[in-house]
Formats: structure tokens, sequence, C-alpha cells
């Protein structure tokens, strides 16, 4: 079995590479981190028009291209080095795998179209002021009014939610834990931007208020549908973990060669080199993590939920570590808001506690696996 990446996804690579160069350099970043919605709409729309990632792994007869899952961890890996400030990750991983997922062909045929097209800013509200990940976490409730339903309840920690047009919310009903369509602009919904280390990815607080909304697939079937997305997730952020982790190794070993103490570069001192050679050695098993997750996912095989928790463990620890070791090695310079290191510091930490921290997914494989 071969696991390298075709000559097609490599050309996706660098091309997604070449974009974001281009588009989300340091400067944009810290541009658009500083902006209510954190995203350039012509951006956005350049992802849509002529890279077509938006609609990479919604299947085609819904405006999609019908790639898999490994193509996805190619282009969330360049955005992860390049800290790409925009609503992708909740529109297309969280949102769209959501719909596709959902087993509601009307539901896909009315909103995946949009996604596809850039159109369409969505996202997924699930966690709560608990703070919890898990199904217990989720105590919102929807009660039938007519044809319709009414949500009342909060959800917090909702990644772009100030953005997104479309809503896919969790909550309780007499059946369990369902999920619901909301369009960002309903009546009695109200949204509060959060106040996050992390100020390249917006957080939302999310009010509602008797706030008419439409089931998506079957009444009560909503966890199992949320779980497999959140696998999902976690594989995605620990693809965009890699991408950041190899910047940030990169930037310490470029700087190791440029940076000279004592009539030699820095690079040349063995206490730098064993900083180097760990950050290289976490980064490349964070690579095979990853990666190795990401044909599961494409797979939908029965090792993904075992291995996405495996994969976002590792990965996110790897991230943090690399960060770190790329500040102790450009020293006090690194420490100051001029620096980008430090950009990346806070993206890996806030990552790292995104869909459950190392520990708990660590717990959640013991469980999977039956230890």
């Amino acid at each position: 079995m071969n696991f390298a990446f075709t000559e097609e996804q490599e050309q996706l690579r660098e091309f997604v590479n070449q974009f974001m160069e281009s588009y989300s350099p340091e400067s944009k970043v810290r541009e658009l981190m500083e902006t209510d919605l954190g995203y350039d709409s012509e951006t956005w729309s350049m992802m849509a028009e002529q890279l077509g990632l938006q609609s990479l792994i919604i299947p085609e007869e819904y405006g999609g291209q019908g790639f898999g899952y490994v193509e996805l961890i190619v282009v969330l890996e360049e955005m992860g080095r390049a800290l790409l400030c925009s609503p992708f990750f909740s529109t297309v991983v969280l949102a769209a795998n959501t719909l596709i997922h959902s087993g509601d062909d009307a539901a896909k045929a009315e909103l995946l179209p949009g996604i596809a097209s850039g159109e369409t800013i969505a996202t997924l509200a699930f966690t709560e002021e608990s703070g919890k990940w898990g199904s217990d976490g989720i105590t919102m409730l929807a009660t039938a009014s007519g044809d319709t339903w009414e949500l009342n309840g909060t959800k917090m920690y909702v990644l772009d939610g100030n953005a997104a047009s479309l809503i896919i919310v969790a909550a309780c009903t007499d059946k369990g834990i369902s999920l619901f369509k909301v369009d960002g602009d309903a009546d009695g919904l109200s949204r509060t931007q959060l106040a996050t280390m992390d100020m390249t990815r917006k957080q939302s607080r999310l009010d509602f208020e008797n706030v008419k909304a439409t089931l998506i697939g079957e009444e009560g079937e909503g966890w199992g549908t949320l779980e497999k997305v959140l696998d999902l997730a976690a594989v995605a952020l620990a693809a965009e973990q890699v991408g950041g982790a190899q910047q940030c190794l990169d930037t310490a070993v470029q700087y190791a060669k440029d940076r000279v103490q004592f009539g030699r570069p820095i690079g040349s001192f063995q206490a730098i080199k064993h900083k180097c050679a760990d950050m290289l050695l976490e980064v490349e098993s964070a690579k095979s993590a990853a990666y190795y997750a990401g044909w599961c996912a494409a797979e939908m095989n029965d090792e993904l939920p075992s291995v996405a928790s495996l994969a976002k463990a590792y990965c996110s620890e790897a991230y943090f570590n690399t960060t770190a070791e790329n500040i102790q090695i450009h020293g006090g310079i690194g420490f100051t808001w001029e620096h980008p290191a430090h950009l990346y510091f806070k993206r890996a930490k806030s990552s790292e506690l995104l869909f459950g921290d190392p520990t708990y997914h660590r717990e959640l494989l013991a469980q999977r696996i039956g230890i």
C-alpha cells in the first residue's frame, strides 16, 4: 500500500502554497485578525472561484468537486502554515461535513451548493457554557412549534459565529440530540464576539430566544452525525497543526543559520542543534499521524475514531512544543509583538484545546480501543 501523495495532490499543495504566499502574508494576517469578522471577502471569493477550495469535498451532485479527505488535509496543511484568517474550517470542515453525513438529501440539495460556490459562510454550534465536547455538554432545548421548531439557550465558542449566514445547531428534543438549520439573521438570535487568545480564529457566543429553526436529518439522530463530524474535524485540525509546526521548524532552522553569536552561527551550538533535532522528530511524527488519519477519513473505515483521537492528541502537543522551541531559539526577538512566532504559539494553544485537549483524546482513544 502506498501512502505517498500523488502528483496531482502535490500540485494542489503547490497551488495552495502559492495562493497563501500571495494572499495570506504576515501583514495580511495581522490586518485581518484585528477586524470583527476576521476574513477578507475578496480572498474568500478567489478561494472559491479560482481554486475551488470550498467545493473540494462536496459531492458533484451538489455543485462540488467530489475529492476525498486526503486532498482536504493537503489544503489545510498549507492554510495552517500561513495562519490563514478565513471561515474555511467552520464552513467546510464543520458545517459541510455535518450536512454531508446528515443523511438529509433535501438539506444537502438546499445548502451544499451555496457552500460550494463560496456564497454561504456556515458554522456548527454545539458547545455550550460547560465547555464539554461530548454529548453530555449539549443541553439546549428545541421545542416543536407547528411545522417548525424553536430554539432557546446559549452556544459558546462557535467558530466564525459572527460571520456565518448559516448556523447548524445541536439541541435536545424529546427523542434526543438533533440538528437544526438557523439563518444567521434569524429573529431572536444575538451574536457576541468572544475575546480569545488566538485572534486569527474568531469565536462567538450565540444566544437563542425563541429562534425559528428547521430540522436536519432524523430527530434524535444528531449525535451519531456529530460524533462522526468531530472525528473528521480532529483529523482536519491535526493537518492544520502539522502545517503550522513545519513553518515554525523552518523559521527556527533558518534563524539558527543566520544569527551569529560569538563569531559563529548559533546553529553550531550543541544546545540549539538538539532543539532543532527534537523539533524535526516531532514534526515528522506528527505528519505520519495526520496523514494516516487523513487516509482513514477518506476511506471512512473502522479505524477512524481511534486514529482521529491519536492524531489530535499527538499533533496538538507537537505543534505547541514546536512553537515554544521556535520562540526559545529566536531568543528575545521571539517574545515581541512584532515577531510572528507568538502568533503561531497562540494558534497552537488554541488548537490544542479545540475539540478536546490531548488528555481528553487519550482517554477517548483508550475507551475506543477497549483499554
